[in-house]
């Protein structure tokens, strides 16, 4: 279990040094990464398909990604998934452009959906399938 917090941690660390609105998608219940991101004082919503239990200090929707609430992630300057199915990805990237943020993936052993995007290293292997045109800020 160890290894699966540290990708959490390498994650929520390399988006709290770059974003301050942020959307996870898929959450499920692993929190660690959201987590880090509130403790940093970032603005961050957390999706799931399914009504899953999570802390009172973490905002949470149910949305599908598949036919998704867009107003829930408007004005995210990164919205990202932590190893979703392969078939989330394509809607991923046209939310994605519709709120012309970027979107960071972290995929599940070697999957990849495409060219597998601009790579990311921030200790583990990061996918950035789409970049707004205001990403990256540094804070």
């Amino acid at each position: 279990m160890g290894y699966y917090k540290h990708i959490e941690t390498c994650i929520g660390e390399y988006i709290a040094k770059h974003y301050t609105n942020i959307v996870e998608v898929g959450i499920g219940m692993n929190i660690e990464a959201a987590r880090i991101l509130h403790d940093t004082g970032a603005c961050i919503l957390s999706t799931d398909i399914r009504n899953v239990q999570v802390p009172q200090w973490l905002p949470f929707s149910t949305d599908d990604i598949f036919t998704p609430n867009i107003s829930l992630y408007e004005g995210a300057e990164v919205i990202y998934a932590i190893r979703p199915a392969v078939e989330m990805i394509p809607p991923l990237i046209t939310l994605a452009r519709r709120i012309n943020c970027d979107l960071l993936v972290y995929h599940l052993g070697f999957e990849t959906y495409g060219n597998g995007g601009e790579k990311i290293e921030c200790g583990v292997l990061l996918h950035r399938y789409f970049k707004g045109s205001e990403s990256i800020k540094q804070r």
